[in-house]
């Protein structure tokens, strides 16, 4: 059977975030976040649910190691909670939050698993947000002190950082639309919380710089490819500007040193202010780019929205819809890296999220058949390695996600987990996708038939 060989150093693993897995979300002097208060408030989370237990990852994280370590992932991406660490968002810190993760990052280098670190996965402290949060100025300077508390404690162990997890999300879907925390409905707001999440990001790779710290920082962007829906200059230009206002906002300031001056004219009204000297913070040069990607997007001209664009899934033939119904297109993860390779100089990158989500449940032989999920996973590693032969710099990937967790606004419905969790009893059961992909670390390789 034909198979695809991956580089000898090339980094397996799988990802999760701290407020979907963690839970203790108000113990051992942790402070509240921007999503305890969403989720706490009613009619914001599908169901009801809420982050207060979630996996209950705090407490059974050497078990959660152990299960790493049997499915052979070599590396494990993981954010951490900047109110369990730093309560009030600034000031003192949480002797007991910093020593979980200490104790986190020591097992994980014990069981021979690489620890990436996200700074930034959504869960501000609601103190910050109190004193406006994202759309504060002064937001990036305290999330550069608390990005060196980070670098002071775990920087002699930890040598891969990543300043923020789609900082699209958190700011357009945030404090744009407001479907996610903070809840906010308000474009000026949005795009204000764009800039000020590059200038955090900025200032928080100068500090690891001016640190000395061994090691690499980057950032995790989404990004999802953008198929115009016709040849029309109408959807064309559509497509253009819906790219620009969830992509280019991030990429281009951080590898161009400029925003994209078609959007922002288009924006002009709720266009952030920019000062002398921000575009220099942005633009430090960084050592690799992360990129979550699940779908395609076809675009069409619509009246409506900020980017008169209306968007859907697209799917490709052969395949029907994962439980979040989002369309499945393979293609599009190699379109979007032949992007970054041609537009942005081919920096080194790593695929920080892929995954898919399925109405899976532990059958009546034990086992978890998420057939799926495995097709969904070898195809894009296909894809993956069309764009590897093509010259993309592309160092590793992590699967979404380890385990079954609280999924945002839609609680605890959909399932992207390699590890099914029972949510009652909280017991872990590895999907028959997992077994796969512990196979595909093994050998390195991906077949091309399943």
């Amino acid at each position: 059977m034909p198979v695809r060989q991956f580089p000898p150093s090339f980094l397996w693993g799988a990802a999760t975030a701290a407020y979907q897995i963690e839970g203790a979300w108000n113990e051992d002097g942790k402070g509240e976040s921007v999503w305890d208060r969403f989720s706490h408030t009613p009619g914001k989370i599908e169901a009801g649910h809420t982050g207060d237990v979630a996996c209950d990852h705090y407490h059974r994280m050497p078990e959660d190691v152990a299960l790493m370590k049997s499915l052979g992932l070599k590396g494990y991406r993981f954010s951490i909670s900047w109110p369990r660490v730093i309560p009030a968002g600034r000031g003192d810190a949480n002797p007991k939050g910093l020593d979980f993760y200490d104790r986190l990052v020591d097992e994980l280098l014990a069981a021979g698993i690489f620890p990436n670190v996200t700074l930034n996965h959504w869960d501000l402290p609601q103190a910050l947000q109190d004193e406006g949060g994202w759309a504060n100025r002064d937001i990036a300077g305290w999330f550069a002190d608390y990005a060196k508390v980070m670098f002071d404690r775990l920087g002699d162990r930890v040598t891969m950082w990543a300043t923020h997890n789609e900082p699209f999300v958190v700011a357009m879907v945030g404090y744009g639309t407001g479907r996610f925390a903070p809840g906010i409905s308000d474009l000026s707001q949005a795009h204000r919380a764009v800039h000020h999440l590059n200038l955090a990001h900025g200032r928080a790779v100068q500090a690891f710089r001016s640190g000395g710290y061994e090691g690499r920082i980057g950032i995790v962007l989404d990004l999802h490819n953008y198929e115009p829906a016709s040849p029309s200059p109408a959807d064309v230009a559509a497509c253009q500007r819906a790219q620009e206002a969830a992509q280019n906002v991030f990429l281009d300031p951080i590898f161009k040193g400029r925003y994209p001056t078609a959007l922002f004219e288009w924006i002009k009204p709720v266009a952030p202010p920019i000062e002398p000297g921000d575009m220099d913070v942005i633009s430090q040069p960084i050592d690799f780019l992360g990129m979550n990607h699940y779908f395609t997007f076809l675009v069409s001209y619509s009246k409506d929205g900020p980017t008169n664009s209306q968007q859907v899934f697209k799917m490709a033939n052969g395949w029907t819809s994962s439980q979040t119904g989002w369309g499945v297109n393979p293609a599009g993860l190699t379109a979007v890296l032949a992007r970054i390779r041609t537009e942005y100089g081919n920096p080194p990158l790593y695929i920080s999220e892929n995954g898919t989500a399925t109405a899976d449940g532990v059958s009546p032989d034990g086992k978890v058949h998420d057939d799926f999920r495995t097709r969904y996973l070898r195809e894009h590693l296909l894809a993956l390695h069309d764009a590897m032969q093509a010259g993309s710099n592309i160092k590793g990937y992590f699967v979404w996600s380890l385990m079954d967790n609280f999924e945002w606004a839609s609680g605890y419905r959909p399932r992207f987990g390699m590890v099914h969790v029972d949510y009652e009893t909280l017991k872990r059961t590895p999907k028959q996708s997992a077994f796969w992909y512990k196979q595909v670390i093994e050998k390195n390789q991906v077949s091309e038939q399943e």
